[in-house]
Formats: C-alpha cells, structure tokens, sequence
C-alpha cells in the first residue's frame, strides 16, 4: 500500500507551462488528485485490517477536504475516526519525540549503535505496547 507521488508535481508544473489551465484547476486537481491516491490506501487498509478505528494525523489531518474523504472511507466501513487536533498535528517532529517519551515509559530502548532507520517499516511491525494501555488519545 505504498504511494508514490513521483511525477505528480512535474505533470501539474508542465501543465501550468503550457497555459491551458488556470493555477487554481491546477492546484485543486493536485490536491484531489493525492487525497484521493491517500484515500484508497486508506480503504483497503480498513477493508483488509477490519479496524475499528482511522486515525488521521500529520500536518495535512489539518486540511478539512482530507477529513471528508477520509471520514466518508471510516464511515463506510462503521470505523470511528480521529483527527489529532490542530495542535498537535503540524509538526512531525513533536509527534516523534512524544512517541520517544511513550516509548521510553514502557521500557522501550534502544542502544545507540543498534539504532537507524528502517526504510518501508511496516506499522504492523512497530511495537507500541501503550495502545493496550489507552485506546484512543
């Protein structure tokens, strides 16, 4: 279920070159363009999980059209969605450190020199034993 936008952003910018399109079409059928691309990975994630719950996070879970397409996917499928609030959405690097803070309160470490990063690791692969602890933030 990986997407890949490579190629999206040069055919929008090549379009614009060419003058057929106003920048505004352009920009929306971008947006709709990578929404909906997030959107069907999202369904067939809740189709083949059976999850109960969508959780839309990052700093585009500020973006209402997202929230549409992705609530009417979780609606669909009788799954409560979450949007993470405003707040605490718009930096990816407060929402790594926060997951280190939960991490290290159930005893997970990890040695300096054991420690990288781990290119296409699967979230099902990831332990996060405080999801046992409390079921939605």
């Amino acid at each position: 279920m990986d997407l890949s936008f490579s190629g999206l952003l040069t055919a929008v910018i090549e379009a614009l070159h060419e003058g057929k399109y106003s920048l505004e079409d352009l920009c929306y059928s971008l947006q709709e363009v990578a929404f909906s691309m997030l959107a069907e990975v999202t369904e067939r994630a809740v189709a083949h999980t059976e999850k109960t719950e969508v959780l839309l996070t990052g700093g585009v879970a500020a973006n209402r059209r997202l929230q549409l397409m992705i609530k009417s996917i979780a609606d669909e499928h009788n799954a409560r969605f979450c949007v993470v609030p405003k707040e605490y959405a718009l930096d990816n690097g407060a929402m790594i450190a926060w997951t280190g803070i939960l991490a290290y309160q159930h005893g997970m470490t990890i040695p300096i020199e054991r420690s990288f990063v781990k290119l296409r690791w699967r979230l099902d692969e990831v332990q996060i034993p405080w999801v046992e602890a409390k079921k939605c933030f």
